[in-house]
């Protein structure tokens, strides 16, 4: 009898064996797909956020190259604003991207860029074209 016990009890878990196994292998197999689809948006992400960068940080060299040739007060302030803006970006930590600082780094560069614009009483559209790979202002 204990023969026919073990041939029926193969029978009656062969169902858990099979969900056990299938929940390992749709485990590994999401593990997987997941950290391809991770690179694949951390790529992206950080093309972004180099481009930003690099858009403000030529905004910010241009601005304070032009506004080098005159000495009054007034241009001093903003030229030690655009250099304050030119070191955060800069400093930008590029190195580690499981930095949890990085978003609240680009927001304080993004604000100094607004306070900049303000100070310049500029308007800018920093309007960055990802399909064309064009800058448009």
């Amino acid at each position: 009898m204990e023969s026919a016990d073990d041939l029926f009890e193969g029978i009656v878990m062969s169902e858990e064996r099979y969900h056990g196994e299938g929940y390992d292998e749709g485990f590994a197999e999401g593990n997987h797909v997941g950290e391809v689809e991770g690179k694949q948006y951390g790529a992206v992400y950080g093309a972004k956020a180099g481009s930003e960068l690099g858009c403000y940080l030529g905004f910010a060299s241009t601005w304070k190259l032009l506004l080098s040739h005159t000495a009054d007060e007034k241009q001093s302030k903003k030229l030690k604003t655009l250099d304050s803006l030119i070191k955060m970006i800069e400093s930008f930590p590029t190195d580690d991207p499981t930095n949890d600082k990085l978003q609240d780094e680009l927001c304080r560069i993004r604000g100094k860029v607004k306070q900049i614009c303000s100070m310049l009483n500029i308007q800018p559209d920093f309007g960055i074209n990802y399909e064309n790979s064009g800058l448009s202002f």
